[in-house]
């Protein structure tokens, strides 16, 4: 730039003295002028660039002090939204309280709800376990095969009939093309489900393979509930749990009383359908299984229904019970049985002057003296269980009979099954 500014100053100073018409001294004037206008300019760049860091410092405070007053807005907001978040806890609270209080003020309801009331007929229709007799591998002797695949198999040490692909299977009866099921029924059996495998069973109310389709009704079986079903009806029961979620394989206990025309179904010991009014005529039964490995049913068991409890004790002097189930060998009381024991114990209830006797007895099978002794254990804990749920003891005794007194023939499945019961005798 000094440089340019030196020639610059020459070529005035050579023009200049060329067309000088009098005698000034015109190079210290240029020079001079010169120096002027540098150090204008020179000033001018300083005052720029002082204006410049100055407005940069400016800049930086404002952004604190904006960046301040940011803070301090956010910091009154979020103090804002605190406290009403307090105000909204505290009138929360109060609602709570004010909900805790009325909810004292509310009168309690004594909310009572029988949800086992299965009660299984007494006079046996057909019955098979699969018996211990069958042979592994061959056909159930007691059925007929309409589909599928079916064959006598033991799971822990009892025989089960397995559906290897799936199937239908119906009762092998001489009059099953009659309608062999009475007014007043019931049906059980026990059916298992593998564990994380969904599939189903299904009990239909006609022998497909015998009658005509009379009756269109059928019992959907899933692992955690039941759904009726029939030509215009659906009826679903099932537990708190989804139908299918099964984590660990188990047995469910499916048990179904028909009284002319009303139907009820259970699983275990809940009773998940009640219908009034049931438009179907059952005929006979069919028991189909999806085609899933590992489908596996016993205590098949239908009988036709009896005289109430109260009325067998006046005619007859006492109750025959064959509803009462016991774990094999033992003398636990299986779930199922609970629908039985509390009839009695309702009956007693009310009728204050009815004292018991509870006798056990036993089919044939197995050695004398150990059916004398297990006929005696079965007939106390029935009986213990009736004191535990409020009967006076001095109400009741117990005695076994074994094998010694049967009521029907012990060459039969049917006939064991009816020897094989406890009796409920006035005293």
């Amino acid at each position: 730039m000094k440089t340019k500014l030196v020639i610059l100053i020459a070529l005035l100073i050579g023009a200049i003295s060329l067309n000088a018409q009098v005698d000034v001294d015109v190079e210290g004037k240029v020079v001079n002028q010169a120096d002027r206008r540098a150090n204008k300019h020179t000033d001018n760049a300083i005052d720029n660039g002082f204006d410049k860091i100055e407005n940069g410092v400016k800049g930086l405070f404002k952004k604190k002090k904006d960046k301040k007053k940011k803070g301090e807005d956010e910091s009154s907001e979020n103090e804002s939204e605190q406290a009403q978040s307090n105000s909204n806890d505290t009138n929360e609270n109060n609602q709570e309280n004010n909900d805790a209080e009325a909810a004292d003020n509310t009168p309690k309801m004594d909310v009572q709800w029988s949800k086992f009331d299965f009660v299984p007929g007494d006079n046996i229709i057909f019955e098979d376990g699969p018996s211990a007799n069958e042979e592994n591998g061959e056909f159930p002797s007691r059925w007929d095969l309409i589909s599928g695949n079916a064959e006598i198999g033991n799971v822990n040490g009892d025989n089960v009939i397995m559906f290897l692909q799936g199937g239908n299977i119906v009762p092998y009866l001489k009059n099953s093309n009659e309608d062999y099921l009475p007014e007043i029924f019931t049906i059980e059996f026990d059916v298992y489900f593998k564990a994380e495998t969904p599939y189903r069973y299904w009990l239909y109310f006609y022998d497909k393979k015998n009658q005509e389709r009379i009756s269109s009704g059928y019992l959907e079986i899933y692992v955690n509930g039941l759904e009726m079903g029939s030509s215009n009806q659906r009826y679903p029961g099932r537990e708190k749990i989804n139908w299918n979620t099964n984590h660990e394989g188990r047995w469910r206990h499916i048990s179904v009383a028909f009284t002319k025309g009303k139907l009820k179904a259970y699983m275990d010991d809940t009773r998940l359908i009640n219908i009034p009014h049931f438009e179907e005529n059952p005929t006979g039964i069919t028991i189909k299984a999806e085609n899933n490995p590992e489908k596996y049913i016993k205590n098949i068991r239908i009988a036709k229904g009896g005289v109430k409890y109260y009325d067998r004790v006046l005619s007859d002097g006492k109750i025959i019970v064959n509803g009462i189930r016991f774990d094999v060998n033992k003398a636990t009381i299986k779930p199922e049985s609970n629908g039985v024991i509390n009839e009695i114990f309702e009956l007693m209830q009310k009728e204050t002057d009815l004292n018991f006797s509870v006798e056990g007895h036993t089919d044939s099978d197995g050695d004398d003296a150990l059916n004398q002794t297990l006929s005696e254990q079965r007939a106390k804990s029935v009986m213990n269980r009736l004191i535990s749920l409020g009967i006076s003891s001095s109400r009741l005794k117990s005695a076994g009979w074994g094998e010694s007194k049967p009521i029907g023939e012990n060459g039969t499945a049917e006939g064991k099954a009816n020897n094989r019961r406890v009796e409920f005798v006035k005293f």
